[in-house]
């Protein structure tokens, strides 16, 4: 918190009183300086509080007037007046100059000496100055993290949150790499300005560092380079100049970019295989998965998760780089494994349910195809396969009721049913029902079970259900008669149906877990 004029006043064993000029005492305080001349302004640079015992202010108002206005002139903060030495007390005149000129006039008791006044100045300055580099220490340690986590995007989000500014960055081609913040399109747009006007010749020492100043505020452009070579532009929007904590700020995140920027597409590609290795750790083996490995990608023991599952993505590359992407846009960890047609993102659970909506749609829009999915209820870090189960039915039973994501909280008694199901238990919930099928299709290759499950996908309309699997209306009946043969079971009961979709999601459940291990 910076000094000024009105928390000086408030320290106690200064006794200082505010007696004139109060619309200036919340400035700040740049310094404190004790000077006896009739101009001091020479001295003056801008923020001193000016120290006076009045030898040499003169004796009439208008040289006390002009006195004050000389401060006023030079920007000084404030003015602290002796009451103990040349006078006992402010003078009428500099009172009034004070209020006339908004200059704030304190008055010091006889008892105070200047001296302390200066070091309780200079206690406050250092303590403003330890928190500015605690801070950027503080915000160095999350870009960094950051980093690791979510790459440029993620370091571009990091920067404008502790700027409360607008961030982009863009390439020597003038892409987009990433950008955060509401103002973020203007960065973008003086990003290209100073890139175009860097010349087209060779990428090597075209590094700059400008700042721009417009009706809208300021923008500071900083080049990104590495060994020499530019690498793009990143542009910080502000109301006003950037204070050089900030610059510092702005100068480490430069440096991660860089990195990223210069970063071999093997070390890359190591990072994606490392992540998903873990993943597939932490889902096989729960807690016997090291813990190091766990916060590498930003993840405590006791970090509650929740999965998320993206089905019917396509090409499992196009579908990986792409939820890579979106999950990059901030500073969230995350693990993530594809399957053999799904994608699996693990994330804290608090933030799961906005995650998962912005996966499905981004990846979707992205992607240029119509996806689904699901989402898990939360669990520890260790139990993540537990919520990766859920996720998966929840994928499921979206596609049973041609929804496209489907939250496992949202399905109900059907979540309580399937959801904390064992293997086992899903096996015999499974057989109960449709054992007698199995034992039918493997001794005649047939595929009762396939019938029954698209009978009821379709909602017991029998030819839909026929054209589905491209078998004629006629042998779709004669399939389900031996069904009802083998099961003495009437398909036309809501409850039967209800048992037997039960059996078959569970079947389908079971498979995927089986496909997991």
């Amino acid at each position: 918190m910076a000094i000024t004029v009105r928390r000086l006043t408030q320290i106690g064993d200064l006794g200082l009183s505010l007696v004139a000029g109060l619309e200036g005492a919340d400035r700040v305080i740049d310094w404190a300086h004790a000077i006896e001349l009739v101009d001091p302004t020479p001295w003056l640079s801008g923020g001193e509080l000016v120290m006076t015992t009045g030898l040499k202010i003169g004796t009439s108002a208008g040289e006390q007037y002009n006195y004050v206005s000389s401060l006023v002139q030079a920007g000084a903060a404030a003015l602290a007046f002796d009451t103990g030495t040349t006078f006992e007390r402010v003078p009428d005149g500099i009172r009034t100059a004070g209020d006339a000129l908004g200059l704030s006039i304190l008055s010091v008791p006889a008892s105070t000496p200047f001296i302390a006044i200066t070091r309780a100045v200079i206690d406050e300055l250092t303590t403003d100055q330890i928190r500015a580099v605690q801070r950027v220490v503080d915000q160095q340690e999350t870009f960094a993290r950051a980093t690791l986590r979510g790459g440029i995007p993620a370091v571009i989000s990091a920067l404008g949150r502790a700027l409360s500014s607008s961030v982009a960055v863009i390439d020597t081609d003038q892409r987009t790499l990433a950008a955060y913040g509401a103002d973020s399109p203007r960065a973008v747009t003086l990003a290209r300005s100073v890139a175009e006007a860097a010349g087209s010749g060779s990428s090597r020492r075209r590094q700059t560092s400008k700042v721009i100043a417009g009706d809208h505020g300021y923008c500071t452009i900083q080049s990104v380079s590495a060994a020499q070579d530019l690498h793009g532009y990143l542009a910080v929007t502000s109301r006003g100049p950037l204070a050089p904590p900030d610059r510092l700020l702005v100068a480490h995140a430069v440096s991660l970019i860089s990195i990223e920027l210069s970063k071999p597409a093997k070390v890359v590609d190591a990072e994606h295989r490392l992540r998903a290795a873990v993943t597939q750790a932490l889902l096989a083996f729960g807690e016997h998965v090291d813990v190091s490995l766990l916060r590498f990608f930003g993840f405590e023991p006791e970090t509650p998760v929740a999965a998320v599952i993206l089905t019917g993505v396509g090409p499992l590359l196009a579908a990986e780089r792409h939820t890579t992407n979106v999950l990059g846009t901030d500073a969230t960890p995350y693990l993530m494994t594809p399957t053999e047609s799904e994608i699996v993102v693990i994330v804290p659970a608090e933030r799961s349910a906005e995650i998962a909506t912005r996966l499905h749609q981004q990846v979707g829009a992205q992607l240029q195809r119509s996806i689904g999915g699901g989402l898990g209820l939360p669990a520890t870090v260790f139990a993540a396969a537990r919520s990766v189960k859920q996720a998966a039915v929840a994928a499921r039973a979206g596609r049973l009721q041609d929804k496209k994501f489907v939250d496992f909280a949202d399905l109900g008694t059907f979540a309580l049913l399937l959801g904390s199901q064992s293997a086992e238990e899903l096996h015999a919930m499974s057989h109960s029902m449709l054992g007698a099928l199995d034992d039918y299709d493997n001794a005649h290759a047939g595929s009762l079970v396939a019938t029954v499950a698209a009978f009821l996908e379709h909602n017991g309309h029998t030819e839909i259900a026929a054209a589905a699997l491209g078998i004629h209306r006629h042998t779709m009946r004669n399939r389900l008669n031996k069904v009802v043969e083998l099961t003495g079971r009437d398909l036309d009961s809501a409850h039967v149906r209800a048992e037997l979709w039960i059996a078959v999601t569970a079947r389908e459940l079971l498979t995927t877990l089986e496909d997991r291990r």
